[in-house]
């Protein structure tokens, strides 16, 4: 999609935001014209890429990833957790092509985002494709849709009209899931209505790999992700808003983390 050249209100400085995660200030940002992908990488895409380079994504190599405990099945053997936040459960033989581990497969969901990719995989995919993994402030400028200063891509209402927008936790997490907006998991990458840009899926289902290191700090390395995922929850998360970042390692491959692409626009 088409996202036209000018200026925005980059960042947030809301009451309820994170301070480490780095929102504030709130400050005007010009973005040159550019093109974004209207949705996020699905399975089938990622699936293609592979037949054509016969790629292999860390978790394929390393032969693990970590999965969101609610979709292993209940007689699953107990695995490592993740200190903090044990609803991660590290999987083996869980990759894109198994989002859950062994007992699932890409091919039931193959329009759902790709998943367990690091930030490396992204880039391998983008450029054969042509295509890069936008900026941060390029992504913003995108998710706002051009809106101004709002904090989702359609508005500041949560539901509008009590009509879900995005795939996010319901309920009390991570115990509990009405699922009201009709999924458990990650949804369809062109799930929900599209922003003032046309992009889907902005905010929730899976977080989405940035260009940019988190950090301008010579020590940290880590790499921004936008948007939220569908574990994202007020209770503990709430990260799924425009102006939201969060920082992981490169190396870093799990079941929320996906990416879309973008292209300078010549």
């Amino acid at each position: 999609m088409a996202v036209p050249a000018g200026e925005f209100l980059m960042g947030s400085e809301d009451a309820l935001a994170y301070p480490a995660d780095g929102e504030g200030p709130v400050r005007t940002v010009y973005a040159d014209a550019f093109w974004m992908d209207a949705c996020t990488v699905s399975n089938a895409q990622f699936a293609r890429f592979v037949a054509d380079t016969g790629y292999r994504t860390l978790a394929e190599r390393i032969g693990w990833s970590f999965v969101f405990a609610g979709l292993l099945p209940d007689d699953f053997p107990p695995t490592r957790g993740v200190v903090g936040a044990p609803w991660w459960r590290q999987v083996e033989g869980a990759d894109w092509r198994q989002p859950d581990g062994p007992h699932s497969t890409w091919e039931d969901r193959a329009d759902h985002p790709v998943v367990h990719v690091d930030w490396d995989d992204a880039r391998s995919y983008c450029a054969w494709a042509g295509k890069r993994l936008p900026t941060e402030a390029e992504w913003e400028r995108a998710a706002r849709g051009g809106l101004h200063a709002k904090v989702f891509p359609w508005g500041d209402e949560f539901e509008p009209g009590g009509r879900p927008r995005m795939n996010v936790w319901q309920g009390d997490f991570p115990h509990r899931h009405p699922t009201a907006d009709g999924w458990y998991g990650t949804c369809p990458v062109d799930a929900f209505e599209p922003n003032g840009f046309g992009l889907h899926n902005a905010t929730g289902n899976v977080w989405e790999w940035c260009e940019d290191l988190f950090s301008t700090s010579r020590d940290e390395q880590q790499r921004v992700t936008k948007g939220g995922s569908y574990l994202c929850h007020a209770s503990y998360c709430r990260r799924y808003r425009v102006a939201a970042r969060q920082g992981l390692f490169p190396d870093s491959a799990t079941g929320n983390v996906g990416f879309r692409c973008a292209l300078d626009m010549t």
